[in-house]
C-alpha cells in the first residue's frame, strides 16, 4: 500500500482527541496494516468514517502474538460492552510475517475475488478478517494493500478500463479490464529515493523532499531519466558534482533525483501507460508528482486519494462477507 500515511493529521492511538470518543455507535472497523504504521477507522454502514485511531506499530515491529494486544488495545475506546466487532484488515497484516498469511491470489482476478482470512484472537466479541493479496506468476510479482485500493476504486469506477498506478516506496502499475486485475508490476522507486537520499553520498547534497523546486527541472529529469535509463547512475553522481562544481542549490538536487528515478520508471512502465487511461492512488503530494511526469508525456490521469480508496476498498470487502454469508 502507501509509504506513509494518506492523513498525516490523523489522531494516533496514544493522544487523546475530540475524533476518539470513548465509545462509538459504528457498524464496523476499517484497518489498513502496513509495514510501519497502522491505521484505523471506526464506520459505519455505508462507510463513512465516524472516528479514526492511529499508531506507529506496523507489521514491521511486531511479531505475530503481538497483532491482537495491539488491535484491542487500539479500538477499546470504541467498544461497548458486550456488543460484537467485525474487523476488516488490509495490508502488510496479511503477509507471512505478519499476523496470519492470507494466501495471495493469482491474476487475473477481481481484487477481491479470494474470501478473507480469520485471524486468531482471544476475545469472541471481536472478528477480525484479513484480505489476501495478488500474485503473478510470469513475471513473479505480489501485491498486498494494493489490490483492496484498486477495489476501492473500482468500486467507484466500475466501468474503468486502463491502467492503475499506485505510487508509493514500491509502485504498483496495474492493467485493468473487465473489473479484473489482469497483470500488474512493481518498481522500488519510492525505496531507491529513500535509500539513495540517506544511505550515499547524495545525502549531503539533496534538501528536504518538497514541491517548492525550480520551474521545469524535475520535468527535464523525468525526460532525461525516460529517454536514457541507461546513464542513470552517471546521473545521479552528477548531482553531488553539480553541487561541488557549481553551487547547485539542494532544492535543485531533489528535483532532479526524484524526475531521474520517475522517469526511468516510467521508461520501464511503458507498455503499461502508454495509450492507455490512467488513474492514480496515492497521496496529493507523490500524485502531483506521477501527474506532471505523465503529463509532459501527452498523458492526463485521474487522481484520487489513497486513503479514501483504502476505506472504499475496505467497504467493498465487508460488503462481499455480507454477500457470502446470507
Amino acid at each position: 500500500m502507501s509509504m506513509s500515511p494518506d492523513d498525516p493529521g490523523a489522531p494516533r492511538a496514544d493522544v487523546p482527541s475530540a475524533d476518539v470518543p470513548s465509545a462509538v455507535d459504528f457498524d464496523w472497523i476499517g484497518i489498513d496494516w502496513g509495514t510501519s504504521n497502522l491505521r484505523a477507522w471506526a464506520m459505519d454502514a455505508g462507510g463513512s468514517v465516524l472516528a479514526q485511531r492511529q499508531s506507529d506499530k506496523g507489521m514491521g515491529c511486531l511479531s505475530q502474538s503481538q497483532f491482537a494486544p495491539v488491535l484491542l488495545e487500539l479500538i477499546a475506546p470504541w467498544r461497548r460492552p458486550g456488543r460484537r466487532v467485525q474487523v476488516i484488515a488490509a495490508g502488510m497484516v496479511g503477509s507471512r510475517q505478519g499476523w496470519i498469511e492470507a494466501p495471495y491470489s493469482d491474476v487475473p482476478t477481481q481484487p477481491l475475488a479470494a474470501p478473507p482470512v480469520t485471524a486468531p484472537i482471544d476475545d469472541a466479541q471481536v472478528t477480525v478478517h484479513v484480505i489476501p493479496g495478488l500474485r503473478q506468476r510470469r513475471p513473479a510479482d505480489v501485491m498486498r494493500g494494493e489490490e483492496t485500493q484498486i477495489a476501492g476504486f473500482l468500486l467507484h469506477n466500475p466501468d474503468f478500463d486502463g491502467v492503475i498506478c499506485l505510487p508509493g516506496s514500491h509502485g504498483k502499475w496495474a492493467r485493468i479490464s473487465a473489473g479484473e486485475v489482469v497483470s500488474f508490476r512493481t518498481a522500488m522507486t519510492g525505496e531507491l529515493h529513500a535509500a539513495i537520499g540517506g544511505h550515499t553520498v547524495l545525502r549531503h547534497t539533496l534538501g528536504m523532499p518538497g514541491r517548492d523546486w525550480p520551474t521545469g527541472v524535475f520535468e527535464e529529469a523525468v525526460a532525461d531519466g525516460l529517454s536514457r535509463p541507461e546513464a542513470l547512475a552517471v546521473r545521479l553522481f552528477e548531482l553531488r558534482a553539480e553541487e561541488l562544481v557549481n553551487g547547485q542549490d539542494a532544492g535543485t538536487a531533489q528535483a532532479r533525483l526524484s524526475g531521474l528515478l520517475i522517469g526511468a520508471e516510467l521508461g520501464a512502465m511503458r507498455p503499461y501507460w502508454l495509450g492507455q487511461q490512467v488513474a492514480l492512488i496515492g497521496s496529493a503530494e507523490l500524485s502531483a508528482r506521477y501527474t506532471d511526469a505523465l503529463a509532459a508525456q501527452g498523458s492526463s490521469p485521474i487522481q484520487t486519494r489513497g486513503d479514501a480508496m483504502t476505506r472504499a476498498g475496505l467497504l467493498a470487502a465487508r460488503r462481499n462477507l455480507e454477500e457470502t454469508s446470507r
